[in-house]
């Protein structure tokens, strides 16, 4: 194979990747904002997740309105199989975010954001080699290798207390809906020619917003308190950047990496809100969770490496 032939080859992974760290970046912003979200006033998580997903619907529809209409590509799958992805899709993205972000309640972004983050890459590999036949590689497998050692740390590594046992469930039931909606996303568009990025989306977080209505009415949908102005400051910022900027971006990047690159990527996230949990919210720096940080962040170099050598 000739050198430019490797170069084009490479191009797009290398573009899913900058998609993808622009995800993270983002996304290492939302427990911190949702914590400050309760600490203003009386909402909780499955409130939050709610609004979170229907404003960024919103304003993706907004967006979709004014950009220039484009030829209708008709879906490769057919419509049954094309209904179950999206609502598989969407029923992931609202177990995720809203697990999450109950697990932010219950142990703290720093530790919350980690176990997410930490262990949605062990299983989407799990997944990917099972579900899509894919191979992790030694790139995948030294990944996977740091993400279960930077856990341990974390877990094991802490005192009692830094790291509860709902907050640990809520944040693996978190992952295992991320890890959903990566291997969904893959598999729209492993072949180049799958759902739209912001169709997928779109549809996602409608039907996620369906779902969560119930609960979300159950707990409040309406924030209490003398901070409800900051509440809906921060909700429209989730909105908006965390979800309907940050969600395209990902999509688009899950469907040009393999699965198990795009769920280690994300760890940028977790690394991220560690420090802003240090730095905004006063959470201790420990340093297990400093540990597991920097092993957590070695993986994501490992597999950035190999992926671009791909």
């Amino acid at each position: 194979m000739s050198t430019s032939t490797l170069v084009r080859s490479a191009a797009p992974a290398r573009r899913g990747l900058a998609y993808l760290t622009v995800t993270g970046l983002a996304w290492g912003t939302t427990g911190a904002a949702a914590e400050l979200v309760y600490r203003a006033g009386e909402f909780g998580p499955a409130a939050v997740s709610f609004w979170r997903h229907l404003g960024g619907l919103v304003l993706l529809l907004a967006f979709t309105a004014l950009r220039p209409r484009r030829p209708r590509v008709r879906s490769p799958h057919p419509l049954g199989r094309r209904a179950a992805l999206l609502t598989g899709t969407g029923i992931g993205m609202a177990v995720f975010q809203t697990a999450y972000f109950a697990a932010v309640e219950a142990t703290g972004v720093a530790a919350a954001t980690l176990l997410t983050l930490g262990s949605g890459p062990i299983l989407t590999a799990l997944g990917s080699r099972f579900l899509l036949g894919e191979r992790l590689g030694r790139g995948g497998l030294l990944a996977v290798a740091g993400a279960l050692t930077g856990l341990a740390v974390l877990v094991g590594g802490n005192a009692p207390g830094v790291v509860t046992a709902p907050g640990v469930a809520l944040s693996l039931l978190s992952a295992a809906g991320y890890a959903t909606v990566t291997l969904l996303g893959r598999y729209t568009g492993r072949k180049g020619d799958g759902e739209d990025p912001f169709t997928l989306t779109m549809w996602s977080f409608g039907i996620g917003a369906a779902v969560l209505l119930v609960p979300a009415w159950i707990e409040g949908l309406l924030p209490h308190g003398g901070g409800t102005g900051q509440s809906i400051a921060l909700i429209a910022y989730l909105a908006a950047f965390t979800t309907a900027l940050a969600y395209p971006f990902y999509f688009a990047g899950a469907a040009l990496v393999r699965a198990t690159t795009a769920s280690v990527m994300m760890l940028i996230e977790p690394v991220t809100a560690a420090f802003l949990a240090v730095l905004v919210l006063g959470e201790p720096m420990t340093a297990p969770t400093a540990a597991g940080s920097l092993i957590l962040l070695g993986s994501i170099a490992a597999l950035a490496a190999a992926e671009s050598r791909r």
